[in-house]
Formats: structure tokens, sequence, C-alpha cells
């Protein structure tokens, strides 16, 4: 007679007296415009070549919205196709959460506005600002509401237009980045463990090395901010890249610690597609093999807060996660920010 295999991971949730209300991610999805900028398209508009973007990122082309389509419009989009998925209609979505450094505008929010185009008229609605690590953070955020029992069904969307604040100008940044935006539907389900743990760090001290300068109420717009190119974003490389290594291999270790895994038990690690050899650099320290890793960022560059939600809907889409595997989940920004999850599939 055979014995049924054990769940060889500790759920650190349990410590928590929810009454046993987990929180697992029951669909998701993702969109991305139509226009592809390729590394070809960009040697016509800055110093640069396709083989110093491929070899420094990794990158070969991102995707670009058109000029009358807008960080909600591209949340929206994903959050359809994650409620088709899901068989979730409009009125049964409790709470809308959306990760973005590129509102359609500093308010009304642009949760608000995905709201009125999905037609989820019930839906509490409110914008999260934790750049590339906002989708980690609206995750987290989104679990409190389902494991308390204040929500039910909980929106959560990673969603940026990144091409209205890049400088096409500057080859440092302006090979980095895309536009696009994904959705996770959270219920609890009672078969499944769910969101097992999640950490999230910040550093205000550093906020510099990664920030777009005006637009804000430090620096208003002015005739002379926008002549310095002040609404653009700016990013010190070279720390960037040092800083994101350390925190996602440091967030890494300590969710897969608190879930007592070692890194060959996950199935698919999903890191932030900024940049491939930060990418490779973590994936070297964590000893995850390459089968493990899944990247994207050829396709569309660092899309910020929307990076790891499409990966994910990616890795969903073509088999690489089945039901029952642990992933991994990485994020670094700007703030700086960063944070990684554990997840039962």
């Amino acid at each position: 007679m055979s014995v049924p295999t054990q769940k060889r991971f500790k759920n650190p949730r349990a410590q928590h007296d929810f009454k046993g209300r987990t929180c697992s991610i029951v669909a998701v999805g993702s969109y991305v415009p139509e226009r592809v900028l390729t590394n070809a398209d960009l040697e016509k508009m800055m110093d640069t070549s396709d083989e110093w973007i491929t070899t420094r990122t990794g990158i070969k082309e991102r995707r670009i919205a058109a000029d009358n389509e807008f960080t909600s419009d591209i949340g929206a989009k994903a959050a359809l196709l994650a409620m088709k998925r899901a068989d979730i209609a409009p009125d049964q979505i409790d709470l809308i959460i959306v990760a973005t450094i590129t509102p359609d505008m500093l308010f009304p929010s642009t949760a608000c506005l995905v709201q009125q185009k999905i037609g989820a008229k019930r839906a509490a609605a409110f914008d999260i600002e934790a750049a590339c690590s906002g989708f980690i953070y609206g995750l987290e955020i989104g679990q409190q509401f389902i494991m308390s029992r204040t929500y039910d069904t909980v929106l959560v969307i990673g969603a940026e237009k990144l091409s209205s604040i890049i400088d096409w100008t500057d080859r440092n940044t302006g090979v980095l980045f895309g536009d696009g935006g994904g959705a996770a539907i959270l219920q609890n389900r009672p078969d499944s463990h769910g969101l097992l743990t999640a950490c999230m760090g910040a550093d205000g001290s550093k906020g510099g090395l990664l920030s777009m300068p005006a637009g804000g109420s430090q620096c208003p717009a002015t005739a002379k901010s926008v002549s310095d190119r002040l609404h653009y974003l700016r990013m010190d490389g070279k720390e960037t890249f040092k800083n994101a290594v350390n925190a996602m291999y440091k967030a890494a270790n300590e969710v897969l610690q608190r879930c007592e895994l070692e890194i060959s038990q996950i199935k698919c690690v999903i890191p932030h597609q900024a940049n491939r050899r930060i990418i490779d650099a973590v994936a070297e320290r964590l000893n995850a093999k390459p089968e493990q890793v899944f990247i994207n960022l050829e396709k569309y560059g660092n899309t910020s807060a929307a990076s790891v939600a499409i990966a994910l809907d990616e890795a969903v889409q073509c088999g690489r996660i089945q039901s029952g595997d642990l992933l991994l989940l990485l994020v670094f920004g700007a703030g700086l920010t960063w944070g990684a999850a554990v997840i039962e599939w």
C-alpha cells in the first residue's frame, strides 16, 4: 500500500489565525501593444547598435503603445483576459489594485479608470507605486484582504506606458524599457496553499539612482523643467545593477528559508525582466539551473511593474507551470524597492 507523498515545504501563513483562509492566483492575463520597436529601429534614433544593446542587456525588441493608448487601457485589457480565464464577472470583483509608475494622470488613480473600463462597479480601487517591484507589493496587499475575509475577489494589475517618460536620445535608458501589462485574480482556493510567503524591502537613501526628477510637488512642471529634460526617467546603471543583484538574491533566500525550501524544489523562477546580466547573476548566486529560470526579456524589455506579471502569464500559457508547482518571483525597482514571493500554483 503506497503512502501519499507529503508536501515538503512549510507554509509560513499557517502561523496566523485566519481560520484556514488562504489566497491563490486563480487566473492571469497579459497584454502588450502591437507596435514592435526593434534594436534596428533604435539604431536610427540614437547612437547605438543591435550588438551593443544585446550584449549588455539581452533585449532584442520592445512594445510601444499607440498615442491614444494609455496605462489604464493596457491594464484593462490584461484584466479582462484574466477575468475571462477565471470566469469572473465584473460585479464579482471586490477590489482593484494597480501598480504603476506611469499613471494616466496624477489623479484620479489609474485603478479607478480601469474599474470603469472593465465595468467593475462594485470594486474599491487604488494605485500603488513601487516601480518594478509593484506587482509583488500588489499581490501581498491583495492577499491580506483575502486572508482577513474583507474581500473574496481581488484584481491585481501591473501596467506601464514607459514610452511616455523615456528620453529617446539617451542610449543608456532608451534601449531598456517597453510598454505592457499583466493581471492576476486572487481568491481563496481551499485545495491549494497559494501564496506561501512574500517579503518586501526598500531603501529610500538610494532613491536618486533611478527616478524621474520632475512632475511632482518637489519640482512641478515649468518651462525650465521641460527644457532641462527632467520629465524623463534617469538611471545610474552601474549602481542600480549592483543593488538589484544583491537585493533580489537576499530576498530570494529570505522567502526560501521561511518555507524551508531549497532552490532545487522550485519549478520556475520568474525574475524581474530588467537586464539579462542581472538575471544571470542572481540565478548563479542562487544555484538555479537555466531551465528553472523563465526569461522573456528579449521580446519586451523592462516593463517595470508589468514585468513579472507578463512573464508569469506567458510561463503559464506555454506550460512551464502546472498545478502544484512551486514558483519563486523576484523583483527590484526604483525607490529602491525589492521583493520576493513563493507560490504554490
